[in-house]
């Protein structure tokens, strides 16, 4: 079975082509961050319309890559939600129409389920169960997997996600958008130990989060000190440095909470070379093991979700022919995969 994935939440057109006995055959992926950088942030209008610029010629590419034609796909997977509402439409409504013009099922897959499984496209995936850590500009939680829809969240921030608090320090340093990556890059140069940021909601028991107070605090020191080069990197090494440890110190509780010693970590913050480096040291401290995905399907991609959209398939699930997007999704409540 072969199955083209549409991702479109965002500001990253993504589109893959994945084969259930042969693996991912065409990975296609075109971002926006040129078209974003000069507002500093994404656009919704303004993405909504690059998508349906770019969707279908992805499409086209991504079959060609792979050559392959549209009468050797049997399945097209869009992300249906969570996301921008605009951007979710242009998926939906291209994966929704070029199934039924191909005579084939349709299958919403939600965005988050995707970063989830994204781990499952490496050579090693990990087996169920495990603690999974989804950390991205817009979400942050630990959840309990059991299997494929067998999600129990754990704890999530209350108010910014990681990657959100990452890219708004940054634009507070002044930085270029997208500023999470370059604050990182950024904060290799710094100083360890000459700033001393506050981990949040470390001090109490459960396992939700908070970052929008530590954003506050390194708003606080920046006006407090000179902004030179070295200064700017030293504030950058003690953001990462407080993130990093907070979200570690949760998934350690969340891991003795749950008995388990398998962790996953994905979305865009999974990228982070000092967050893996940290939760390996925690796997390795417990005798357990951490998973990730490559550094290309960390970021939204179509692989995840022609992916997670093959698994989904094979449950029986098909769209009908109305088009439904979620902007907001828990993922929860999406339905358990017997025998994942």
């Amino acid at each position: 079975m072969r199955i083209i994935g549409i991702e479109t939440s965002c500001d990253e057109t993504g589109i893959a082509i994945y084969d259930d006995e042969k693996g991912l055959l065409s990975h296609q992926l075109y971002s926006q961050v040129d078209l974003h950088v000069d507002y500093g942030g994404v656009v919704p209008e303004l993405a909504s319309r690059d998508h349906v610029k770019k969707t279908l010629p992805l499409i086209k590419a991504a079959l060609a890559d792979a050559n392959l034609t549209s009468k050797d796909i049997d399945g097209v997977a869009y992300t249906a939600g969570p996301g921008l509402v605009g951007a979710l439409m242009v998926g939906a409504s291209i994966g929704r129409s070029v199934a039924y013009a191909w005579g084939v099922p349709a299958v919403p897959v939600h965005h988050m389920e995707g970063h989830l499984l994204a781990p499952m496209l490496e050579e090693t995936p990990p087996p169920f169960p495990f603690i999974a850590l989804l950390v991205s500009g817009g979400h942050t939680m630990l959840v309990e997997v059991n299997g494929i829809g067998g999600y129990a969240i754990l704890g999530e921030s209350i108010d910014d996600a990681a990657g959100e608090a990452f890219d708004k320090t940054a634009k507070l340093m002044g930085l270029d958008y997208p500023g999470g990556p370059i604050l990182s890059r950024l904060a290799q140069k710094g100083t360890p130990g000459r700033f001393k940021f506050p981990r949040p909601m470390t001090d109490r028991p459960g396992l939700d989060m908070s970052f929008s107070g530590l954003k506050t605090f390194t708003a606080n020191t920046i006006a407090a000190h000179d902004n030179d080069e070295q200064t700017r990197a030293d504030i950058a090494y003690a953001f990462q440095e407080a993130v990093c440890d907070t979200l570690v110190i949760k998934c350690k509780r969340a891991l003795k909470q749950t008995g388990m010693k398998r962790i996953v970590i994905a979305g865009g913050v999974s990228a982070n070379k000092q967050l893996r480096q940290s939760l390996e040291e925690l796997a390795t401290s417990i005798g357990g093991e951490v998973y990730y995905p490559r550094t290309e399907f960390c970021t939204d991609n179509g692989a995840m979700i022609a992916y997670a959209g093959m698994q989904r398939l094979k449950n029986g699930e098909v769209a009908d022919l109305s088009i439904h997007v979620r902007p907001r999704w828990p993922i929860d409540e999406l339905q358990p995969i017997e025998n994942s």
